[in-house]
């Protein structure tokens, strides 16, 4: 189930996402590629948490952002963490949007913090608009370490 854009107009809670994993981006290590990436998630208790890439010449040492927004999330409200909404943002180095999606891993590791399947992520996608799909859609077959479903950890 796709959702609806990021554009301007949309709620000010999403706004607000988008609007921290810019400013994530901006601030993005990405000696190598040259692609910056932002990431924010918006925690169950309704914070935000931002994080950017960190790249390394010793490939594939470097961080992606998804998992700096998440180490940031569980430094400040600790293991209860959990995520309730998620924005990934990159740009080119002359700030130009760059079409991306979670790699596998950083849908593992969201999958294993969000408070359900349902959970929506929000990614730069090809066109003026964000695309918008449930975590469920994203990682349909996320690992668990139980036989519990995804999302019924809580």
């Amino acid at each position: 189930m796709a959702t609806d854009d990021l554009s301007p107009g949309t709620t000010a809670a999403r706004e607000a996402l988008l609007a921290a994993a810019r400013r994530a981006a901006r601030q993005a290590y990405a000696s190598r590629s040259g692609v910056h990436v932002g990431a924010a998630i918006r925690s169950a208790a309704g914070q935000i948490y931002s994080g950017c890439n960190v790249e390394n010449a010793a490939f594939p040492l470097g961080n992606c952002a998804e998992p700096a927004a998440i180490a940031a999330g569980v430094l400040a409200e600790g293991r209860d963490l959990r995520i309730a909404e998620a924005v990934v943002w990159a740009e080119t180095a002359d700030g130009k949007p760059f079409a991306i999606s979670p790699c596998g891993g950083c849908r593992q590791r969201l999958s294993e913090l969000a408070v359900g399947p349902g959970v929506l992520v929000h990614f730069a996608w090809p066109g003026p608009a964000m695309r918008g799909v449930t975590l469920g859609e994203l990682l349909p077959f996320a690992f668990r370490m139980s036989a519990r479903p995804a999302g019924s950890e809580t």
